[in-house]
């Protein structure tokens, strides 16, 4: 574990995005000046290399994870699906060390899946990620967004607690662990994701969006976590702008407001959610 701690940490970026490749270093600096830490999270495989390309770019304060997002798991926007290859991810993520700290993005996406075929495509891919989570021990980042093809935070929650109950046979079920990223489920299903032992994070929309307050009020301060998402829904007052890591600055903040906690001890406990769940 790092023997310097941030001021904050943006647990989900995607600064290893094309959106910077103008300014990637720039970004960076910005947030690190503004005592920020990054994780920079890969869609597929070229993503997945670039944050952690990222991570030897930058000696301090950048980490990565690896994985594929469940729409590139299917044919969408009129692109490929990609096949998750465990082999690819595992030799990147050995090759990133104790820089890589997680694998993902990945979960369900019905809004890009509705068909039955391409829904069995993201679950497969799914699963071969929470294996290989479970193999090298790190964390997984789950991607979860209900749509057109049903209700995604149900059916994902399935396949999380068979492998759950599957570990806990075993005496292991402590190591089926992550966050669920922008998380915008019901107060029931935050409470059985937060039940199967998982974090919950959000982004800049609670500064604007009303219907995040009773989400916030419902986790807990030792289970939740502050993101940007970048480069997208920039947080009030940067709404319009393309956001980046600095920003998480403003999601924090209305995090702590919502909960009623002292800024400065409600800011150290995200530092260290972050710090437990992914090991930095």
């Amino acid at each position: 574990m790092a023997a310097i701690k941030p001021r904050y940490v943006d647990i989900h970026a995607h600064v290893n995005f094309a959106d910077f490749d103008a300014d990637r270093a720039e970004t960076v600096k910005r947030a690190l000046d503004a005592g920020v830490w990054m994780i920079n999270v890969g869609t597929g495989q070229a993503t997945s290399r670039k944050a952690v390309e990222m991570t030897r770019e930058f000696s301090t304060g950048v980490y990565a994870i690896v994985g594929l997002h469940p729409i590139h798991a299917v044919e969408s926007r009129g692109e490929a699906a990609e096949d998750f290859d465990p082999a690819f991810y595992r030799d990147l993520a050995r090759q990133g060390g104790a820089k890589v700290v997680g694998i993902g993005e990945c979960g369900l996406d019905y809004i890009a899946a509705v068909t039955a075929e391409d829904k069995a495509r993201q679950e497969k891919a799914f699963r071969a990620q929470i294996e290989l989570a479970l193999e090298l021990d790190l964390p997984l980042m789950l991607h979860i967004r209900s749509g057109d093809g049903g209700n995604a935070y149900r059916d994902a929650l399935a396949v999380l607690r068979e492998y759950k109950a599957k570990l806990e046979t075993e005496g292991r079920g402590e190591r089926l662990r992550g966050d669920a990223h922008f998380f915008a489920g019901t107060v029931e299903n935050a409470r059985e994701y937060l039940a199967l032992g998982f974090h919950l994070s959000y982004t800049g929309v609670v500064t604007f969006a009303k219907q995040y307050v009773e989400l916030v009020q419902a986790t807990p301060m030792d289970r939740i976590m502050s993101e940007t998402d970048s480069p997208y829904v920039a947080p009030v007052p940067e709404r319009g702008k393309r956001c980046e890591p600095a920003f998480v600055v403003h999601t924090a903040e209305k995090i702590l407001a919502i909960k009623g906690v002292m800024p400065e001890e409600g800011r150290r406990q995200l530092v260290e959610n972050a710090f437990r769940l992914w090991r930095l």
